[in-house]
């Protein structure tokens, strides 16, 4: 007879599929909001709702954002033919901490991973594409992050803009090898775009 979770026990299980999340750290978690005030967990419970159903992914970009077009790319003061190309959303928030990136960007949502069963088709290559053959790009700055995937990832899509009449610059290796965007700091990532090289240079 399979034993029913308590309320307790439900909640770390749920906070457990989080990534950064371990059994303690949902324990601890857990018995924190159980003894916070009302609005604590009501308010936090509301927002983890809202965020699912306040958020889109922008058309342009495939960032989430509250409306799409997202705020960067209507931003008339952004340098519109200069795309940053990252792998996920919170590679694209850290760079935007820098501070110093006035460009768009395009979100590829992963990278290349055959043995994860993930190719070109699983991502946002597509798009890119025809943003850059429709004229609309100078330059694609390929900010993947410098681990094995990364790279490959790179590379393809600097092949298969091979044939565009646009430049293809990387990211300088400001930032340290097999790290991610997400985790880097400000000043690593501002040095990175202010480094970056032109493709296979």
């Amino acid at each position: 007879m399979t034993q029913l979770l308590t309320p307790i026990e439900r909640v770390v299980s749920a906070l457990r599929r989080l990534p950064g999340i371990g059994e303690k750290t949902a324990t601890r978690l857990a018995y924190f909001l159980l003894a916070a005030p009302d609005p604590v967990a009501s308010d936090l419970a509301e927002a983890i709702v809202r965020l699912r159903s306040d958020v889109v992914i922008c058309e342009r970009c495939f960032t989430p954002s509250e409306r799409s077009p997202c705020p960067i790319c209507t931003d008339e003061n952004r340098q519109g033919r200069q795309v940053c190309v990252v792998e996920e959303p919170a590679d694209l928030a850290s760079i935007e901490r820098a501070g110093n990136f006035q460009g768009l960007y395009h979100v590829l949502g992963g990278t290349l991973s055959p043995l994860d069963g993930i190719g070109p088709d699983a991502l946002r290559i597509g798009p890119l594409l025809q943003r850059v053959r429709a004229g609309e790009v100078d330059e694609v700055i390929l900010a993947t992050n410098p681990n094995p995937e990364g790279e490959a990832t790179a590379l393809f899509v600097a092949d298969q803009l091979r044939d565009c009449e646009v430049l293809v610059t990387r990211i300088g290796f400001g930032m340290p090898l097999g790290g991610d965007l997400e985790y880097v700091d400000r000043v690593t990532v501002r040095r990175s775009l202010e480094n970056r090289r032109a493709f296979g240079a």
